[in-house]
């Protein structure tokens, strides 16, 4: 699985893999940033360089069954005690369409 795994990343590019990283995450914050979300605020530095491929979003007033319902919902991303969700779109198998579909299912089960 190791090898299989070092040849996909060989075969992608690691600066390809960070060029598309910085992009998706870009496009995350463009779209959290113009969505109607209120609620949260968002943690992770917003200079590229001081970050990886995640955002961590911390709730003002933390609810963990957003966190399970977005996991429901087949979003993959993680808690963090009291009040962080963190969501990470990895440029090797994640789209721009999933970035789209977190904001739009996030917006959904926030606001609803």
């Amino acid at each position: 699985p190791i090898r299989a795994s070092l040849e996909i990343f060989s075969a992608a590019g690691i600066k390809n893999c960070r060029i598309k990283s910085v992009q998706m995450t870009s496009f995350l914050l463009e779209m959290f940033d113009h969505s109607a979300i209120k609620g949260f605020e968002i943690i992770t530095p917003r200079e590229p360089e001081k970050r990886g491929c995640q955002l961590s979003f911390r709730m003002i007033k933390p609810d963990k069954t957003l966190f399970n319902t977005m996991v429901k919902r087949n979003i993959i991303d993680d808690w963090r005690e009291p009040d962080v969700i963190r969501i990470a779109p990895v440029p090797l198998y994640n789209s721009f369409m999933d970035v789209y579909r977190f904001v739009k299912i996030l917006s959904e089960e926030f606001n609803s």
